[in-house]
């Protein structure tokens, strides 16, 4: 390809993948899959590589994060964000309008309500339709420029139409982190042994502050813009129309935001919202009412620090004091030791909490929590109770600072730390609890579904000594069963019968309920599929499984070190000898030309199958299942109490399959 045919392509590429990028972090409207959103995106690299002269600054490739940087020059904001006054109550809002009517009694007030995202102020500022700068809000007169940190954030437009906003224009909004990122990125720490971050708000702040920005790139940043200083520049004279407008510019602009004619509907906003909050996927601490009428918060000014025209609505703190009895220690199924607050009973967000995380023994001491304290607890994220702080002024003398056990509270054996980890473990794998775990992950309802085997009567299994792996399951005995607490003959048949119906479930659950890390019920359904038995996935390199979709290097380590692993070996053979199928009976699928090469969304309850089983049928024909329905996707499968997913694909026209017509696609 000579230089100027690089020139037209590379045009093309970054404008398909611009609008590509709106579509989904913008529009939550995607039209085509991921991977097909890859190609697109190494094209572009590639080309930029050979190329490297035509590299554009506002390019989709400059936002992968360059290399670090030394520091954060100031950033002087040409207007200055101001803070807001807050308010508390209904009547604290009805009084910020009276104080207001005193100042311009003849105003006719109305008002835009927005969302009060809990998260990073920041400003953006286009030259030419370019991001020139991002910067924090600072001391609301001088802020950090992290403008490399600021073109990772995917929803961020780097360029803008040049002729609807010439010359400089300014936005202002928030960044911050979706609650269901917050807690993988922190159940991923947890797992590897590292601290995790107290809430999603100091996530995106030091996420923002980053010296590299290739870590900012891995940190799932979201934006939402909410405000411009040069609102003027577009001829607009009503912040509802400049949220409109700035939606047309290509900017996240939050949902939920609403036009009130008057303050009495802002309240009701306020009243609504505080008992809806936690439907958002997104933290929110209360609401944001502005004057709506862009010449009446110039007439209204400011104060020193904050403007007349807007105030926020706080929610009431998610957050209760109670004591902390004792620290229990939790050990999981892989053997980290976690440190559990045992609790008094107190009421926090509808729900009674008596126990809370407490991470591990270097977050506990940070915080210097000590048994007996009075302590703050609060739901991260309104998620996961957790303790944020201990109160040292109440303390009476009495409290007993924690220290992790040298021994393991389930087996006695002793405990150990990696170098550079966090998390201490036990490293035996036959710990009564980490066999406990183990099995009732394995009789988990996607895993190996095997009624009967609750909670107690695992523990009475492992306590007694009959169950200490696996395969013991499928050797006990109708009589042993029969004498256990809570059980008797019948009891003990079902059980039996339950045990001898999992050893058919099939290779995509046993694969589950092994629990190798990184291998979800997708991974599992899609690697039975491809290799049909336990044996040919053991044989398997690291690169043949990087080269199977949604299989990453990550998940091929893990599968790797599991199979690499003697006792990991010898547990599949004990599980073969007790007669549970570990490979697909049966001619391996046939690709199917109706399915292969085919993208399908699932929604709704099947009768027939799991949506696991769907999701490995599916892969066994040659097809891919995926979330998202956008133009891009071939069938939408509908089953039972069908979500919106149903409604999206009926109105892109994206053919729809009953369940009967997905079967026969399928030839099942």
């Amino acid at each position: 390809m000579n230089k100027a045919a690089a020139r037209v392509r590379l045009d093309n590429l970054r404008r398909e993948i611009r609008r590509h990028e709106r579509l989904y972090y913008v529009e939550n409207s995607p039209e085509i899959t991921d991977s097909e959103f890859d190609l697109l995106y190494h094209e572009l690299l590639e080309l930029e590589r050979r190329f490297p002269d035509l590299i554009d600054p506002a390019s989709p490739s400059r936002r992968v994060g360059g290399e670090p940087v030394e520091g954060f020059p100031p950033f002087r904001h040409r207007v200055p964000m101001l803070s807001m006054d807050n308010t508390y109550s209904e009547e604290e809002v009805r009084e910020f309008e009276r104080r207001n009517r005193r100042l311009l009694p003849e105003a006719d007030f109305s008002y835009t309500v927005e969302m009060k995202i809990d998260g990073v102020s920041i400003a953006l500022v286009y030259r030419d339709g370019v991001l020139e700068t991002g910067a924090t809000r600072g001391d609301g007169t001088t802020g950090d420029d992290v403008t490399l940190n600021i073109r990772t954030v995917r929803a961020v437009p780097l360029s803008l139409d040049r002729s609807l906003v010439p010359g400089t224009f300014e936005v202002r909004g928030e960044i911050y982190i979706e609650k269901a990122d917050f807690a993988a990125l922190n159940a991923a720490r947890e797992e590897a042994g590292e601290a995790v971050y107290a809430n999603p708000r100091n996530l995106a702040a030091g996420s923002l502050k980053q010296l590299d920005p290739r870590i900012t790139a891995h940190r799932r940043l979201r934006c939402w813009i909410y405000d411009s200083p040069d609102a003027s520049v577009l001829g607009i004279d009503s912040h509802w129309e400049l949220l409109k407008r700035l939606k047309t510019l290509g900017f996240p602009v939050e949902p939920h935001a609403a036009f009130c004619s008057g303050i009495e509907e802002a309240v009701s906003a306020c009243r609504r919202w505080e008992q809806k909050r936690s439907e958002l996927p997104y933290m929110v601490d209360g609401l944001v009412i502005k004057t709506d009428s862009l010449l009446l918060r110039e007439e209204l000014g400011s104060t020193a620090k904050a403007p007349r025209w807007q105030i926020a609505y706080k929610f009431p703190a998610e957050q209760a004091v109670t004591r902390l009895r004792e620290i229990s220690i939790q050990v999981g199924r892989l053997g980290r030791l976690t440190p559990v607050a045992e609790l008094d009973p107190v009421r926090l967000a509808g729900t009674v909490v008596k126990r809370a995380s407490l991470h591990n023994a270097d977050e506990i001491a940070r915080k210097d929590i000590r048994v007996g304290d009075q302590v703050l607890v609060e739901k991260a994220g309104e998620i996961i109770p957790q303790v944020v702080r201990s109160l040292p002024e109440k303390r009476r003398g009495d409290e007993i600072a924690f220290v992790m056990p040298s021994s393991c509270p389930s087996c006695g054996g002793p405990v150990a730390r990696a170098e550079g980890e966090v998390a201490w473990r036990c490293p035996n794998i036959s710990c009564p609890a980490q066999v406990r775990e183990r099995i009732a992950h394995f009789a988990s309802r996607r895993a190996m579904d095997i009624e009967g085997l609750g909670e107690k009567l695992i523990d009475q299994l492992v306590s007694l000594g009959l169950v200490k792996s696996l395969p013991d399951l499928y050797r006990l005995r109708r009589e042993t069963l029969a004498s256990l607490e809570r059980m008797g003959e019948k009891s003990a048949e079902n059980l039996l019968a339950a045990l001898g119906e999992s050893r058919s479930r099939g290779l995509a659950r046993l694969l589950f309920g092994l629990g190798i890390r990184h291998v979800g019920t997708a991974a599992a359904g899609v690697l039975a599929a491809r290799y049909r038995s336990l044996e040919k996935l053991a044989a398997a390199s690291e690169d043949e499984l990087q080269a199977i979709p949604d299989v990453g290097p990550v998940m091929a380590e893990s599968i790797g070190a599991f199979f690499a692993t003697e006792s990991n070996r010898r547990l599949l053979r004990d599980l073969a000898d007790a007669g549970v199928r570990t490979q697909e009976e049966g001619p391996a699928p046939r690709v199917r030309p109706g399915v292969s090469g085919k993208t399908f969304v699932l929604t709704g309850a099947l009768k027939n199958l799991t949506r696991d089983e769907a999701v490995a049928a599916i892969a066994a024909a040659g097809g891919k299942a995926t979330s998202a329905v956008s133009r891009k996707t071939d069938y939408v499968v509908v089953g039972a109490d069908p979500g919106s997913k149903a409604r999206r694909a009926a109105e892109l026209g994206v053919p729809i399959l009953d369940e009967p017509g997905f079967l026969r696609l399928l030839g099942l």
